[in-house]
């Protein structure tokens, strides 16, 4: 049976991200790195669960590890893989980009359950998600998860990483902080972020100001919307418990947003 699609995709992207066949090189070779990053992200982009989505490539007769091998193996992916797919996949050279951030709840319960058990006040956990968004092609260009509460500006140096190819960043009141205008500036990026009520100082804040424009603000909206279509599509929650298993989830649902995306 021919490899489909998406196999050959990710086989190319590993390829330009320089990555090895298999994971580790003294593991066992039964299955390469590919194999294991298909069988997740077709679970995120089909809201599947892990001894589903094997059933479901056995059924297909396409080649998969056990729902316990994925399990353990989505631990043990490193970050950098992931951001580099993101990253691939989003595109290396962006306009007008927008930042902020959104929840995805760590539980799923259901309602009437709820109702019949009289549980008034549920416990909300969320896995706090800081995301870099591409207005004009709608993808995803850089995800930073964190488990406990924080500021948004905190995770700004971490989503820039390698992504400073862009010529303007989009952002809320929240992120007009000087520190950011500077770090955007001295990259050669322009800030178009509406200024905090009572705060006039700071020179990189004033200097990126006079450029300010209400009407390239608007498009900052569009990261919202992204927002919104990742989680109708994929869901608005995470299944796993640990950051590594939540990281590798939010990952393949970016990944696979952009690829359906990719022309």
């Amino acid at each position: 049976m021919k490899q489909s699609k998406l196999i050959k995709k990710l086989e190319l992207l590993l390829k330009q991200l320089n990555c090895r066949s298999y994971l580790h090189r003294f593991g066992p070779k039964k299955y390469k790195l590919k194999h294991h990053l298909f069988a997740l992200i077709l679970m995120e982009a089909y809201q599947l669960s892990l001894r589903r989505v094997e059933k479901m490539l056995e059924m297909f007769e396409i080649k998969c590890p056990t729902y316990s091998a994925l399990c353990k193996r989505r631990k043990k992916i490193p970050t950098t893989i992931w951001q580099g797919l993101i990253k691939l996949t989003s595109g290396l050279q962006h306009e007008r980009v927008a930042i902020d951030m959104t929840g995805f709840s760590r539980n799923n319960p259901s309602y009437h359950y709820i109702k019949r058990i009289d549980l008034k006040n549920p416990v909300k956990s969320y896995a706090k998600t800081s995301m870099m968004y591409d207005v004009d092609s709608h993808k995803v260009i850089a995800i930073e998860i964190k488990m406990k509460l924080r500021h948004e500006t905190k995770d700004v140096k971490s989503l820039f990483g390698s992504y400073c190819r862009m010529q303007c960043l989009l952002g809320d009141k929240a992120y007009d902080v000087e520190w950011i205008h500077e770090y955007c500036f001295e990259r050669g990026i322009r800030t178009i972020v509406p200024k905090k009520k009572n705060i006039h100082r700071g020179f990189y804040r004033k200097k990126q100001m006079k450029l300010f424009s209400e009407e390239e603000h608007h498009q900052r909206s569009n990261i919202e919307s992204g927002f919104s279509a990742i989680k109708r599509k994929y869901g608005s929650y995470v299944s796993g418990r640990g950051i590594n298993s939540i990281r590798s989830e939010l990952s393949c649902k970016a990944i696979a947003h952009n690829l359906e995306l990719k022309h």
